[in-house]
């Protein structure tokens, strides 16, 4: 391959190069997602050390699912109210006591299942509020030419982390224990917190909404006539419902594969490897015209390769299989979120992405009980295989059902 085909396959970095503010805060929430993956793979090991349960694991799921989607579906409507900047500022800063508090207990081996999910829900309440705000930036600091760019790094930030966190923890937890991966997340929020300081303001265009149910019904009311931005909602709730199964991790790792908390943390990180490697090739998403096609496709590939994950008996073969499934999922990732940019107004965009988040977060949450119920009923493997397979179904089914997702072509001059 020549040079210049390499640079159209690379992925592109003009973004990074261009604007200071998205470069800083693309590090900054790449090192803070570091830590709060760290946290992500702790509390499930502390979880299962103290319960042996799956269902236990995938419970904290549901106890994050209900903050997430409670909270967050009015958090929208602040993000359309205030100003985002200082939105975030606030909820950035309690995550961070958060994770400190999450240290202390493990320091002072507490040794309390409720606390943990108390701890959890708060977590997941002020984490539904920073992230519809913070999703909010993108279009004021880059062009709207590169948001498809701008989307695959800030994937690949995400992905970045997701390898990085689950492999550190991993070992940080068997060498030091679980309260300093709870300490480097804790310390990993200053460096994101610095980015958000360094932002412009960040008001709603046209001076914002009144926050409350009011607004949100007007955000709902705007998506019931957008089916292409509705069915990437619902495409990606069936892949994370029936598809997910990270709540088996730490039971699969000590009884299917044989390891211990090495194993689990490289189980986390395989999917987010896939997608770094996606990621690092993903020069041409700017140039395709059929990105429905391409998240349906990715969607089906996804449940594929997790229901394959769940018939392996071999480590290295379901890293594989995870990995394959990290990079669709990200190829899913990247053109939703770039969808949703392109049709959404600045006005309801603060609404509209806490729809967004309440999917992309509250869908994995949902996917745990689910995964850790099927689990505790069967068997871990079968929970794998089966939700695998249940979710290559739901995507042929919705996209047949609702064909406009499959239709879509951006506006624009794209190349082809």
């Amino acid at each position: 391959m020549t040079l210049p085909s390499l640079k159209r396959v690379l992925a592109d970095v003009r973004p990074l190069r261009e604007s200071p503010e998205y470069r800083r805060l693309w590090i900054g929430q790449g090192l803070s997602g570091i830590g709060t993956q760290m946290t992500t793979v702790a509390v499930p090991v502390q979880v299962y050390a103290m319960t042996h349960s799956s269902f236990a694991v995938g419970a904290i799921g549901l106890v994050a699912a209900v903050p997430l989607i409670g909270v967050g579906v009015l958090a929208g409507s602040l993000a359309d109210a205030f100003d985002r900047r200082t939105l975030v500022l606030i909820t950035s800063t309690g995550l961070a006591i958060l994770s400190a508090i999450l240290a202390a207990q493990a320091a002072f081996n507490l040794h309390q299942l409720w606390l943990l999910y108390v701890l959890i829900a708060v977590q997941a309440s002020l984490f539904a509020i920073d992230s519809p705000a913070r999703s909010t930036f993108m279009p004021r600091l880059v062009p709207s030419d590169q948001i498809p760019a701008a989307s695959a790094l800030a994937q690949l930030s995400y992905q970045l982390s997701g390898t990085v966190g689950p492999l550190l923890a991993g070992t940080v937890i068997a060498l030091a224990g679980l309260k300093t991966a709870y300490l480097i997340d804790a310390a990993t929020f200053t460096v994101g917190l610095y980015a958000v300081v360094r932002l412009r303001s960040m008001p709603p265009e046209g001076g914002g909404a009144r926050p409350g149910l009011a607004a949100v019904a007007e955000g709902l009311r705007w998506l019931r006539h957008q089916p292409v931005v509705a069915m990437t909602f619902l495409v990606d709730l069936n892949a994370m419902i029936f598809g997910m199964p990270r709540a088996l991790f730490p039971a699969l790792a000590v009884t299917h594969f044989g390891g211990g908390s090495r194993t689990v943390g490289l189980l986390y990180a395989a999917p987010a490897i896939g997608g770094v490697l996606g990621l690092i090739f993903s020069g041409r998403a700017a140039h395709v015209r059929r990105q429905g096609i391409a998240i349906l496709v990715s969607i089906a590939i996804w449940g594929a390769t997790i229901a394959g994950f769940g018939l392996s008996r071999s480590l290295v073969l379901g890293v594989i299989f995870l990995a394959v499934a990290g990079a669709a999922d990200m190829v899913s990732a990247v053109f939703r979120q770039t969808i949703l940019l392109a049709c959404v107004p600045d006005a309801l965009l603060g609404r509209l992405n806490s729809v967004y988040f309440v999917v992309v977060a509250g869908g994995p949450r949902l996917g745990d009980l689910e995964s850790g119920s099927v689990a505790a009923v069967t068997s871990p493997v079968f929970s794998a295989v089966s939700g695998g397979l249940a979710c290559v179904v739901g995507v042929v089914v919705l996209g047949l059902a609702m064909p406009a997702l499959a239709r879509y072509r951006p506006r624009g001059n794209m190349a082809s």
